[in-house]
């Protein structure tokens, strides 16, 4: 009988008076007893920082590299990690929070956040909580950025105020609505995003007193921002107005930490409203899970790096030496993530996945390190900075799976069969019950390793989010990193993570784990969609109740009292139970549409499935109920076209072929062999192609800074070039045709 990672703890109720049925109540095996309860000595994010300080002020821990000593470019090119200890970060963010305290901003009152990650954003966060950081730079404009970003945030927790951030990527629209409808006080802002703030502020200066700037500021920018009645300041000119001795205010979890608006994909942002104690419960259960199950981790790390040692020692050295590890490992098996930890941050600090992460890293001393800011070079970053932990969305996954097969298959053919044999027979190993350092210590040195490397050397904890990871993905990353993966679901609206998967089960491959300890969980039934939440397999809405939920939607109660049932918070994802009580996404309920001939589809499962062929990079698959089949829109990956080019002598650049007929038929041909691979049914077939040669971006607003797809405004930006008004590509093999109708 399969192990459980859930208890009952609520029965199921029957469907009456109009409201759908719904399943059982269950909760994590790790809180059979009750909801976990949080640490009384915390009262907001500041105090992780305020007890780390306390302990190791002078440190600026992480990787081997712990010299303090600038970066330097060279031809434009990045330099090295440049650090600060968290006794400087402490001083700096106290500094921060006295100046938002004299302008006039009384806690309790609103900061926002508008720019990239970096250190200064969760300064000023810290504000509002302390940190430290260090950051690889390549103009003086990355460090600032980075350092920025990160006192921001602790200057903010620091003094009782909400930060809002804006996500990097926001157009002036979601910019400036933000900014009128959070009430923001004082704006600190990337040096670049100054120019969108002044251009929004004409509409909405009710609020704004002042522009803070993670860098410098020209003059001409200050006399603009002097004409429409604001201050503007720079980094260091608004830091100097604080002093480090300013008392600091009692501060307490129900008072709101954050308003953090979801980028979204259709309307005006929410403002999701997260208080001191979601934040605290979302670290807390993060270290309780880890402190259940990172033994595993720790001990493959460490088998790692004795693995390979260089064999130039004498035997006896060797044995002591490995004493040496595995007694380390019993000390750190009780501490999760250490001091001796790093964590390499690139998602959007804007997004509540990374603050919470980065937030655990805080309370543990861990140490942050930023990317540059160009996704070009992430893996660059992360071979330099060599980070033990990792966190990724499913497109950063997938492409560093396409990466490493790339590799693979231009190498030569024993290589190839040598790494699909040592492949099968890991995951042969793993799927009979053997943990991953385990399965197969010779290959993992001799094969393995290398791509180990490849993501620094040092990694050893890797998490994934944001959206389901191909489950093709997650046995690649599982079998071949020397790392642990861990896969979860959250939403804004449960503080990120409201499901983990445990480290080193690989039963739970495909799945997102068990709730967490802060958190209860059902599925209530979708019947329009065929889903039952008390059937043989439960399947329906995901419905969550707990510690680390949000407590509404800024000035908007009749969004909240939608979401809001009885006490329960309805996700819109659908999920199913699995017999170990584990939970699978296997839909959405918005994303759901019926064809004319009345087919429900959930594009989403589509695009999960035609994603997991090579032959393509990204998809959108789009239909309505006017017609009777789908169409997508298709980024192909321009190896794979180019090289079925090169074989059917068809001549021109990737975009020619992008626009070729017999191209766009090649496309759709493998879309389909793939579709019926996976088990899709007739109606869930493609029926046409457009080949896109340049991908969707954030930039065009076509996804969010999540790597979502915007549906709504890809549909807009679609019909804007098929020069109508409906988009529905159909095709006509027979004759050759290919109409664009809309």
């Amino acid at each position: 009988m399969a192990e459980m990672f859930t208890v009952k703890v609520g029965e199921p109720t029957p469907a009456s008076g109009g409201r759908p049925s719904a399943g059982p109540i269950y909760r994590s095996i790790y809180a059979k007893d009750g909801l976990m309860q949080l640490p009384q000595e915390i009262q907001t994010p500041w105090d992780f920082f305020r007890s780390v300080h306390a302990l190791i002020p002078g440190q600026s821990r992480s990787t081997p590299r712990t010299e303090c000593s600038a970066g330097k470019v060279t031809d434009g090119k990045a330099g090295d990690y440049e650090w600060q200890t968290y006794e400087e970060v402490h001083q700096k963010v106290l500094r921060v929070g006295s100046a938002i305290r004299s302008f006039g901003v009384k806690p309790g009152g609103h900061c926002g956040i508008y720019g990239s990650n970096c250190p200064e954003w969760v300064m000023a966060m810290q504000v509002t909580a302390v940190f430290f950081g260090f950051v690889r730079t390549v103009f003086y404009m990355h460090i600032i950025l980075k350092f920025v970003l990160l006192f921001f945030l602790q200057a903010c927790n620091s003094q009782g105020i909400c930060y809002v951030p804006l996500y990097d990527t926001l157009g002036s629209n979601a910019v400036e609505f933000i900014l009128d409808h959070a009430e923001i006080s004082v704006a600190f802002v990337q040096e670049s995003k100054i120019k969108s703030i002044l251009a929004a502020v004409q509409k909405c200066r009710a609020h704004l007193k002042a522009i803070v700037s993670f860098g410098d500021v020209t003059s001409e920018l200050k006399t603009e921002a002097e004409k429409l009645g604001l201050y503007c300041f720079s980094w260091e000119e608004f830091s100097s107005m604080g002093n480090e001795n300013m008392d600091l205010p009692k501060k307490h979890k129900d008072e709101i930490c954050t308003i953090m608006y979801t980028s979204g994909t259709t309307g005006d942002p929410k403002g999701v409203i997260i208080t001191n104690r979601a934040i605290i419960a979302g670290v807390s259960t993060t270290d309780h899970l880890l402190e259940e199950t990172d033994k595993v981790v720790m001990l493959n790390h460490y088998f790692f790096i004795f693995m390979n040692t260089k064999l130039d020692k004498s035997t006896t050295y060797m044995i002591m030496e490995v004493v040496i590890l595995y007694v380390r490992l019993i000390i750190l098996t009780f501490m999760q993530v250490t001091e001796d930890d790093s964590y390499f941050s690139y998602l959007p600090l804007a997004h509540i996945f990374d603050q919470v992460i980065e937030n655990y890293c805080i309370s543990k001393g861990a140490s942050v390190g930023f990317w540059q800011g160009d996704i070009s070079y992430l893996m660059e970053d992360v071979k330099v900075m060599k980070p033990t932990i990792f966190c990724g969305v499913p497109r950063v996954y997938d492409r560093i799976y396409t990466g490493i097969n790339q590799k693979i298959q231009c190498g030569g053919m024993i290589a190839r069969h040598l790494f699909q044999y040592a492949y099968n027979y890991k995951l042969s190993n793993m799927r009979n019950g053997l943990k991953q350092h385990e399965a197969s210590p010779f290959f993992d040195k001799i094969v393995f390793s290398k791509i180990k490397e490849g993501l620094g050397g040092r990694i050893r904890l890797m998490l994934a989010g944001a959206a389901p990871l191909p489950r093709h993905v997650e046995e690649f990353m599982r079998v071949t990193s020397g790392s642990v993966l861990v896969q979860g679901y959250g939403l804004t609206e449960s503080c990120s993570g409201c499901f983990t998967s445990i480290a080193n089960v690989f039963s739970m491959i495909g799945t997102v784990g068990p709730p967490v300890t802060t958190i209860e969980a059902r599925l209530e039934s979708v019947t329009e969609m065929g889903y039952d939440a008390l059937s043989d397999m439960p399947r329906g809405e995901i419905c969550l109740r707990g510690l680390t939920l949000f407590s509404g939607y800024y000035k908007r109660p009749d969004l909240t009292e939608e979401v809001f049932s009885d006490g329960w918070f309805h996700t819109g994802d659908i999920g199913e139970w699995q017999s170990d009580g584990t939970m699978k996404i296997i839909d959405r309920k918005k994303n759901i549409f019926k064809l004319s001939q009345g087919e429900y589809v959930a594009v989403e499962v589509l695009e999960s499935a035609y994603l997991q062929s090579p032959h393509i990079a990204s998809v959108w698959v789009y239909g309505n109920s006017f017609e009777a089949f789908l169409v997508a829109v298709v980024v192909p990956e321009r190896q794979t076209l180019e090289e079925w080019a090169a074989a059917n002598n068809k001549p021109g650049d990737f975009a020619e072929l992008c626009n070729d007929v017999k191209a766009r038929g090649y496309v759709l041909d493998e879309l389909n062999k793939a579709g019926k691979k996976l088990g899709l049914r007739g109606f869930e077939m493609l029926k046409a192609v457009h080949l896109e040669p340049v991908p969707f971006s954030i930039e065009k607003d076509l996804i969010t800074p999540t790597f979502k797809l915007k549906r709504p405004q890809l549909l807009k930006y679609y019909k804007v070039r098929g020069n109508n008004l409906r988009t529905v590509l159909m095709i006509s093999f027979k004759k050759n045709v290919i109409m664009l109708i809309v």
